[in-house]
């Protein structure tokens, strides 16, 4: 029985391919866990996910609902030029999406289709250190994670499409990206690894906060030791499954787990 005040939305699993509605479980568990985090921002932000074996396609959240309450079945269905292919019935509501995460959002899976997930984030440890002119500092083992970050300085809201550019060329390559003045930008081969990569990211932000109010002289590292800590990451040795196709998928499982027993609905209808 739905609660009151609560969304009822039809299941979309008839419409979509099993890799496609495996692709919307993992994302909608990618919201509720980054609202476990306290990494959220009301209904503000936004992560995609490719849709696998469809060309052009990628998920993303309704914008008005709560990353608590998305599911599986509430994810809107777009194309890299905004055009909604497939969403539920939500009613009078007649939720879109925000524009400002298909710019984003779009300009990322066009350029990298290697890129299966885009979390983008603006927590307050975030814009602190995305505002500040040192940026991310090496500071701690976490940090050194991110020793090659980019960054992208502010232009406004993102409703522009001519900022792709730019944004591309900031990220290059890269995993991660700091957004100057506004927050965080992560990317993976997997909705398991673009969230981990988001958490640590966040964290490293939280704890050079911390470091910085205190006042004390920080302990400085090499920046031999950072490079080779940076290396290290890269390489997968830190945390490599054996013969598994997703390394994170340890981690995922165990983050998925937490999950189940709380939510009013689950993020797998």
């Amino acid at each position: 029985m739905t609660k009151p005040g609560m969304l009822a939305i039809s299941s979309m699993r008839d419409q979509c391919t099993d890799a496609e509605w495996q692709a919307r479980v993992d994302l909608a568990a990618c919201y509720r866990l980054v609202e476990l985090y306290g990494m959220a921002d009301m209904m503000a932000n936004h992560i995609s996910a490719r849709v696998p074996g469809e060309d052009g396609a990628f998920l993303i959240n309704a914008y008005g609902m709560m990353y608590e309450e998305i599911t599986a079945s509430s994810l809107i269905k777009v194309d890299h030029a905004g055009k909604i292919l497939a969403k539920p019935d939500f009613g009078a509501l007649n939720y879109g999406i925000n524009k400002a995460g298909y710019v984003i959002h779009s300009a990322v899976h066009e350029a990298r289709p290697e890129v299966a997930c885009v979390i983008h984030t603006h927590s307050w440890a975030s814009m602190a250190v995305s505002s500040l002119d040192c940026g991310l500092l090496p500071l701690t083992q976490t940090a050194m994670r991110f020793l090659k970050i980019g960054y992208h300085d502010y232009q406004g809201v993102v409703l522009d499409t001519a900022e792709q550019a730019s944004l591309l060329e900031d990220l290059g390559k890269g995993e991660a990206l700091i957004l100057r003045n506004h927050g965080l930008v992560t990317l993976g081969r997997s909705v398991a690894e673009a969230f981990i990569l988001m958490h640590n990211l966040e964290r490293a932000c939280r704890v050079q906060v911390a470091i910085q109010s205190s006042g004390e002289r920080v302990n400085p590292v090499p920046p031999a030791i950072c490079e080779k800590t940076a290396r290290q990451y890269e390489s997968g040795d830190t945390n490599r499954l054996p013969g598994a196709a997703d390394p994170y998928a340890r981690e995922w499982r165990a983050l998925v787990e937490r999950l189940e027993p709380a939510a009013a609905t689950s993020f797998r209808d």
